[in-house]
């Protein structure tokens, strides 16, 4: 799961992995070297590495200065009594067999670290450089959690969030390069901006909003040919056949909803609307609060609507004129453009927001809209 996630967002590694258990033969002679150095003594069967009583400190590269006292810490197992080693053993084993130059992981290890410095030290190693970086917390301050949201990449893979969105949100997470931008990092802009020292200190906010937010910039600007690929899965897996309706409609109806989408999930449903009457929303709120403000009014300028729109020849029927018709109509009956506009959405979408009017007449065709008003209409 992990190694498919950091594919997905575009990671990828230079090593192979490494697998903590198929160095216990290592981790063993390193536990015996230390006993035999007397750096560590036998209790009870298990080996226990002891601390020495001095001052351990480290300049963390994102903490700063950061020291404990080797006296107040208390000696703690490194190979247990059946001979399998234990955490803060096995790493510093590992980091040294990996030639490993930096750690870098969450501040809740740094209660770790001076156990750890404690083992390079008595095996006559330099200790790595530390970078304890801030934990994520959710918006209410909380450290993360499944309540928060999704907890693993594939997560956000399956809730329509595009893979540049999510990495270029993780990357800001704790960070910010210097020049105040926010989108559009690709990778190599991300290795020329990073430096630790500019990791801040106090925990990060993992907003799901501000991602949804950013994921749809990204959606905005990506041409509609890779939007496809991401879309037509999600349509069936809502019930719509993206193939029960000309290409050329599917592509119009997902370019034309992309600007507004926050995830891959809602173009595909306001496609789905646009391109199949089942698919209108039946239950919006706001809708339902417009309509009942002034049945009267709401269902006359809907009416009118229909009549005018059915008396239009076809070659009106483009997005252009139908909006400078539409405007010439609410002119003609005295009313703001929106009096005419928002029964037309509620008909053609079950809703009171979609694209330009004019657009959303285009996309939906001309009998289709002129279908849906009058099933609106029935509905009074």
């Amino acid at each position: 799961m992990i190694r498919d996630g950091l594919t997905w967002i575009g990671l990828d590694w230079d090593e192979d992995i490494v697998f903590q258990g198929e160095g216990i033969e290592r981790h063993q002679a390193l536990a015996e070297e230390l006993l035999k150095q007397g750096y560590a003594y036998v209790d009870d069967g298990a080996v226990r590495f002891q601390m020495p009583h001095e001052e351990i400190a480290w300049d963390d590269a994102v903490g700063g200065h950061i020291s404990f006292h080797g006296a107040d810490i208390q000696d703690w197992v490194i190979l247990r009594s059946d001979r399998t080693p234990t955490y803060n053993f096995t790493v510093v084993a590992d980091d040294l067999a990996m030639r490993i130059s930096h750690v870098i992981r969450g501040a809740d290890h740094i209660s770790n670290t001076p156990k750890q410095i404690a083992v390079f030290r008595a095996l006559g190693h330099t200790a790595p450089v530390f970078a304890h970086v801030p934990m994520i917390h959710g918006p209410d301050g909380q450290k993360l959690s499944k309540r928060h949201g999704a907890t693993a990449v594939g997560d956000y893979k399956r809730l329509g969030i595009l893979p540049e969105a999510l990495r270029n949100f993780l990357a800001l997470l704790g960070w910010n390069p210097k020049d105040e931008r926010e989108l559009f990092f690709d990778i190599a802009d991300l290795i020329q901006a990073f430096s630790l020292a500019d990791v801040q200190r106090k925990s990060a906010i993992f907003d799901l909003t501000k991602l949804e937010w950013m994921n749809g910039q990204y959606l905005s600007r990506a041409a509609v040919e890779e939007l496809l690929p991401l879309v037509e899965p999600e349509m069936k897996r809502i019930g719509f056949d993206p193939d029960s309706v000309p290409r050329a409609s599917l592509v119009r109806a997902v370019d034309v909803n992309r600007e507004r989408a926050r995830t891959t999930m809602d173009i595909a449903e306001r496609a789905a609307v646009r391109l199949d009457s089942r698919f209108i929303t039946r239950d919006d709120e706001k809708a339902a609060q417009l309509i009942a403000r002034d049945p009267d009014e709401f269902y006359s300028s809907l009416a009118a609507t229909r009549d005018f729109l059915a008396g239009l020849d076809d070659s009106a029927w483009r997005p252009e004129r139908l909006e400078q018709e539409l405007r010439s109509l609410a002119e003609s009956r005295g009313v703001g453009p929106g009096k005419i506009f928002q029964p037309i959405r509620v008909a053609l979408t079950g809703t009171t927001v979609s694209e330009g009017i004019h657009i959303l007449l285009d996309v939906v065709g001309r009998e289709e809209s002129l279908a849906r008003i009058d099933a609106a209409l029935r509905r009074r």
